[in-house]
């Protein structure tokens, strides 16, 4: 039997089986396997090498991507943009609730969603390449969770002073640090984050004098 079949797509591939996939489910397949590929290579990585661990042809890729920078917008999306819940906001605002305990809710959901390979390597190989996904994703974070949470420290601030949106930054930041750990320097991480988060969380409190 010949190991080179047709494809799906009339392209052919080495040991490919001919299945005919209805748009919508190519199309998460494709985005899928470019998170995985962008991921272990690079946003430098090659379309024409996606399509061939993908067992498509490159213009099957064309026909659901106009461009490569389509592609690469559709990842975003799915790696950055559909994780964030919309949840968050109210979740932080909510003032029945202790100031300490909403942080730590929103913490520990937020980990679980960005302490994965793909969400550290592409954004990490984002930053490197210049790319503006890094840009977006903290400017979308910056404006909508990040403000957030300084108002509601600084309300809850026995002084008056609360923090500034760079002490927020921080936390976030260091916070964000415990993955890019793990996954980027592959350096010892405990596999439970939240007694980290819970003790960087208090440090900040006290720090401003904020009611937990």
């Amino acid at each position: 039997m010949d190991r080179y079949r047709q494809t799906d797509d009339g392209g052919t591939a080495e040991g490919a089986t001919r299945r005919r996939l209805p748009p919508d489910e190519r199309r998460r397949q494709i985005v899928d396997g470019a998170v995985a590929f962008f991921a272990e290579v690079g946003l430098d990585g090659k379309t024409r090498d996606l399509a061939r661990r993908l067992n498509v042809t490159q213009s099957l890729l064309f026909k659901y991507f106009s461009s490569k920078d389509a592609l690469i917008e559709a990842v975003y999306v799915q790696v950055y943009i559909d994780r964030l819940s919309p949840d968050w906001p109210d979740l932080l605002r909510d003032r029945t609730v202790p100031l300490r305990d909403r942080m730590l809710a929103f913490y520990t959901e937020y980990s679980e969603l960005i302490f994965e390979y793909e969400w550290m390597r592409i954004f990490m190989f984002s930053g490197l390449a210049g790319a503006e996904l890094n840009r977006r994703y903290l400017e979308h974070m910056g404006g909508t969770i990040l403000k957030l949470l300084l108002e509601e420290v600084r309300a809850a601030s026995r002084t008056g002073e609360g923090p500034d949106m760079e002490d927020i930054w921080n936390l976030h930041g260091g916070i964000v640090y415990i993955g890019i750990r793990r996954h980027i320097y592959r350096m010892p991480c405990p596999d439970n984050p939240a007694p980290a988060i819970e003790s960087a969380v208090d440090r900040f409190l006290r720090a401003f004098a904020a009611d937990g």
